[in-house]
Formats: C-alpha cells, sequence, structure tokens
C-alpha cells in the first residue's frame, strides 16, 4: 500500500515552499486564472515552473486548481492553459468543471485529473462515474461521515482524498449564494465574501431577538481530524487535505509538520498512544486563529461545532523570527513580531521538533546590542543554547 499523501496549501510561492519543507508531500495552488480563492496571491506560470523543479528536488508532487465553475465567458484561452500546465510539468489539476475535465484528457497531457470538492461526491456511485469519465482522483465532500468514508475507501474504485484541517462552509461544500446575492461577489468563481462569518441582527419581524451585545452569526467551527488520521491510513484513503491557501507560512508549518509527525509515528509505530495525540493537538493549536471541531467526522455536527456569537478570528503574536542562516558564528534571524532578550522561547524547523531555547545574545546589523527587537522585517544576529536550523521558526512558549 502506498503511503498516504498529505496535501497542504499554498497561496504564494514562498508559501509552497515552507509546507514542502516542513513535510508536505503535495502542494495545491492556483493559477492567475480559472481559479477559486481569487484574493489569494497565485501563482504566475514562470512561479508554478519555479515550483515545479523545487517539489521535484524534494520528492513532492504540484496540484493547480483549475477548479471554478465558468460561465460562458470564462472559459476563453483553456485549452492553451492547461498545454502551459502540462509543458510545466504539473503532477495533477483540481477541476470542477466537467467539460474542463475532459478537454484536459482530450489534449493528452500527462497530468492527473483530480474531481473538485465543489461536485459534493458523497457515494461510491459517483466515484464509480467519474472513474467511468476518465478521472484519476476523487475529493470527497465534506460532509461524509466516517462510516460513508470507510466504505468508499476500502473499495477502492479510485484513489480519494479527504480533508482534514481548515475552514468548514456552512453551507453543502461551498455551494452557499449569500456571498453572490449580498455581494455580488460568486463564491464558485472565487469571490467568496464570507457573509456566513459577517455579524447579523436577528429579526423575529420587527422585533430583535439577537443580543445588541453579542450579534448572531453562522459560521462554523474549523476541521480539526487529528483522532481520524489513524482510521484513514488503515481504510486506504489515498490523500489528507489541508484547507487555507490563504493562510500563513507560519501557519502552514505548524500544521503540516504536526500532521507529519502524527502520521510518520503511525507508519512507524503501527498507532499512536492518547498522550501522543494530546502534543500533537497542543503543538496544532499554536497556530489555530479559529476554534476547532470534528466536522461530520463524529456525525451531524450539533451547536457546539457552529459558532453563533464567538467566531472573530485571533491574530496570535506568538511567531516572532524566521531563521535565515549562519554568519560567522552567530545565527542570523529574521524579526516578525516583539519580542525580548527575556522571552522564554522555542525553536522547531523541517528536521526540529519543538525545542526551547535560550538566548545568549542578540545584536542588530551594526553590532549594537539588543535588549528588544520590534522592527518587523529587521535582521539581527543571535546565539542561543540550542539546536538552529535554516528555514526554521522561532516562537514564544505557550504555558
Amino acid at each position: 500500500m502506498n503511503k498516504i499523501e498529505l496535501l497542504a496549501p499554498a497561496g504564494n510561492l514562498e508559501k509552497a515552499k515552507i509546507a514542502i519543507l516542513y513535510g508536505a508531500d503535495a502542494v495545491y495552488i492556483g493559477g492567475k486564472q480559472f481559479s477559486l480563492r481569487s484574493r489569494a496571491s497565485n501563482f504566475s506560470l514562470e512561479e508554478m515552473a519555479e515550483l515545479v523543479e523545487f517539489a521535484n528536488v524534494h520528492q513532492a508532487h504540484v496540484h493547480v486548481t483549475v477548479n471554478m465553475l465558468p460561465h460562458e465567458d470564462d472559459l476563453e484561452g483553456i485549452q492553451e492553459y492547461l498545454l502551459k500546465l502540462d509543458a510545466i510539468g504539473v503532477h495533477a489539476i483540481i477541476v470542477a468543471s466537467p467539460y474542463i475535465m475532459t478537454l484536459a484528457k482530450s489534449l493528452g497531457c500527462h497530468f492527473e485529473v483530480h474531481v473538485s470538492t465543489q461536485h459534493s461526491s458523497t457515494n461510491s456511485k459517483a466515484i464509480e462515474f467519474w472513474k467511468e469519465q476518465g478521472m484519476d482522483r476523487v475529493v470527497l465532500a465534506r460532509e461524509c461521515g466516517m462510516e460513508q468514508i470507510e466504505t468508499m475507501a476500502k473499495k477502492q474504485i479510485l484513489p480519494i482524498e479527504i480533508f482534514i484541517h481548515g475552514g468548514m462552509c456552512i453551507s453543502y461544500s461551498g455551494r452557499c449564494v449569500l456571498s453572490n446575492h449580498m455581494t455580488l461577489r460568486d463564491a464558485n468563481r472565487g469571490g467568496c465574501a464570507q457573509s456566513c462569518r459577517w455579524k447579523y441582527h436577528l429579526m423575529d419581524g420587527a422585533d430583535e431577538i439577537s443580543n445588541p451585545e453579542q450579534l448572531f452569526c453562522m459560521s462554523s467551527k474549523d476541521l480539526q481530524a487529528v483522532d481520524e488520521i489513524e482510521s484513514f491510513i488503515r481504510w486506504g484513503v489515498a490523500s489528507l487535505k489541508i484547507e487555507g491557501r490563504m493562510k500563513s507560512a507560519y501557519y502552514l508549518a505548524t500544521v503540516v509538520s504536526s500532521y507529519r509527525r502524527l502520521i510518520d509515528q503511525i507508519y512507524e509505530k503501527g498507532s499512536v498512544t492518547p498522550s501522543e495525540l494530546d502534543a500533537i493537538r497542543f503543538e496544532i493549536a499554536k497556530a489555530e486563529n479559529r476554534q476547532t471541531g470534528p466536522g461530520f467526522y463524529k456525525g451531524i455536527p450539533d451547536q457546539t461545532v457552529q459558532l453563533y456569537q464567538d467566531h472573530d478570528e485571533t491574530v496570535t503574536q506568538e511567531y516572532v523570527a524566521f531563521v535565515l542562516g549562519k554568519k560567522n558564528d552567530k545565527i542570523q534571524v529574521q524579526v516578525k513580531n516583539k519580542f525580548v532578550f527575556e522571552d522564554d522561547l522555542e525553536i522547531f524547523g523541517p528536521q526540529i521538533p519543538s525545542t526551547p531555547i535560550k538566548l545568549q545574545s542578540i545584536e542588530d546589523e551594526n553590532g549594537e546590542p539588543l535588549t528588544v527587537c520590534n522592527k518587523p522585517m529587521q535582521i539581527v544576529y543571535a546565539k542561543w543554547d540550542g539546536p538552529w536550523q535554516e528555514n526554521a521558526m522561532i516562537r514564544k512558549r505557550r504555558k
């Protein structure tokens, strides 16, 4: 059985490289055309080519989202675009439009064609249909429960991909039209305004029944499936997908490395202990900016998996520095958020688990000692007790 794939999102080239360095087997990205998440930076063809070259060096794959549901005037240039993706050497495209799927196959493109979650595939008959159309993988709807996934995975009709972490849609796998109705931003062509996360006055006729001090929203908690990973591996699921092409590099490094560690532990030992699962959850929580829940994996979500009031995203400032390299006997780091010399810090990196460090010295580029680093993007030079690695990240320790 092939080892399960860990698939990470990336909104730009820097994030894609970080995701791969921190353990992703594949990354999925959007181009400047034909892709959802229009507010993500997205990739030019030149950047895609650079990423494919980087991924090949690290034995990773690049999947490109061609997942918008196109209107009549959205299809101009699609054939040329697919041929360019093929020439670049991307490994797969993720597609919602049946026309684009069959076009890619008819053109003889070498990449795989994966059926997007936008199709809400929730049963084995749907997978059989997509196999008959010549598709290579199906991304299941987020609304599938554990028993349904087990049944579909064990039938081995086509490789299946499932979401394990990130944002959940209040509608049915992205079929909401609130954004279209309220803002004229088409959710299925990349413009979702996330209207479910707005705050509303809840009215009964002319009477307000919401608390004016705590307005109503209808957002879902983010998905977090640490408890289910062992089952997915045992059932033969092909790919575990993290959501979040608009998330930060720090978020990706934290979440990807945590799931990488969990997957590797399961393959090495056959299972993980409750305390080891707790450690993974604690690590992931260091980058979370919204509450999490099990999605549909523990049954139909009840009110405990929704965020009717307390839904605001929190901005963490625990991530304080990025390791660039070493110059003479000092480690060169770039400041990300304010920290002081006395802070209790830890480092984690592509090959470094979270490890406490104690600063011995820190100075600016002129060699002047610093007690406070509060200028984002400033390059400083430090010494500390503990490991270091290029592309590692430093953060304040969470108690």
